[in-house]
C-alpha cells in the first residue's frame, strides 16, 4: 500500500490523527459495488487495493476498504486486528466473515466499510450510548459472548473477538460478488460522506440525505447516471454497471 498516495487522495497526512482519518476516508473515498457489475475482478491482495484505491481511484466495499485501511493504520504505526462480523439482516444474522471490521490499538472500533456508519472511531471497551454525526451507537456484549454493534437502538452486525488474517475473508468475498444470494449482486451502490451529508446512487436514483431530511432524483440516462458517478464520486466509468442498465 503506498501510504503517502493514499493519504494524499484523502487530504490527510502522516500527522494527521485516528480521528480524522476515518472521517476523511468516508468523505473521499465510497462505499461501492461498482466492480461486481462491471465484470471486474475482486482482489484483496494488498498491491491490488493499492491499485484500485489509490491509483484508480476507485472505492470498494467492506472487505476492501477496511483491508486497505488497516494496511495503512499498520504503516503509520497502529495496532490493529481484524475481525469478522456477522451483519443484521432485519430477520436473521448474515453468515460467518460477512463483513470485516477493524480493532485499533485495543480501544478503538474503526470501520469505514460498512456503507452509512459511524463517522468516527468508535471506543470498543465502553457500553454507554455514544454519540457520533451517524447515530447514537452502542457496543455491548451478545448473549452468545460476541459483541453487538448498535445504531439508534437496532442491530448493526455482531462481532466475533477472533482475531483473523485477510485471507480469511477471501472465500466470503467471493460469495459477495458471485452468489444471487448476495444483495451485492442484485443492485448497484455508491455512497460517500459529504460534510454531515451522505450522497449515495442505488440503480439510477441519486439521493441525499442530511438527518430527516432526504431527497430523491432519477438519473435516467447513461449520461446522466456516469455523469453522476464522476462529478460527486470522482468514480469515471466508461459503460454503465450492468445491473443499473
Amino acid at each position: 500500500m503506498n501510504v503517502d498516495a493514499y493519504l494524499e487522495r484523502i487530504g490527510a497526512d502522516r500527522t494527521t490523527g485516528l480521528r480524522d482519518l476515518h472521517r476523511l476516508h468516508q468523505e473521499t473515498i465510497p462505499f461501492e459495488n461498482l466492480s461486481i457489475h462491471l465484470g471486474e475482478r475482486i482482489s484483496l491482495e494488498p498491491d491490488d487495493l493499492s491499485r484500485k484505491i489509490v491509483e484508480n481511484r476507485r472505492g470498494g466495499f467492506c472487505y476492501e476498504l477496511n483491508g486497505a485501511f488497516a494496511l495503512v493504520l499498520e504503516q503509520l504505526g497502529h495496532d490493529v486486528t481484524r475481525l469478522a462480523c456477522r451483519v443484521n439482516g432485519g430477520d436473521h444474522l448474515g453468515p460467518p466473515f460477512d463483513h470485516l471490521t477493524l480493532l485499533v490499538d485495543g480501544q478503538w472500533l474503526v470501520d469505514v466499510g460498512f456503507g452509512a456508519h459511524s463517522t468516527y472511531p468508535l471506543n470498543f471497551e465502553t457500553r454507554e450510548p455514544q454519540p457520533d454525526p451517524g447515530g447514537l451507537f452502542t457496543i455491548k456484549p451478545s448473549p452468545e459472548g460476541d459483541v453487538d454493534v448498535l445504531k439508534d437502538g437496532r442491530l448493526s452486525y455482531r462481532i466475533e473477538t477472533k482475531k483473523r488474517d485477510l485471507s480469511d475473508f477471501v472465500p466470503t468475498c467471493w460469495w459477495q460478488q458471485t452468489s444471487p444470494d448476495s444483495h451485492f449482486t442484485r443492485n448497484t451502490i455508491c455512497t460517500r460522506l459529504d460534510g454531515d451529508a451522505r450522497l449515495t446512487i442505488s440503480g439510477r436514483k441519486f439521493i441525499r440525505t442530511k438527518g430527516d431530511s432526504r431527497t430523491e432524483e432519477a438519473l435516467p440516462t447513461d449520461d446522466a447516471l456516469l455523469a453522476a458517478y464522476r462529478e460527486s464520486f470522482g468514480i469515471t466509468l466508461d459503460r454503465v454497471p450492468g445491473a443499473a442498465r
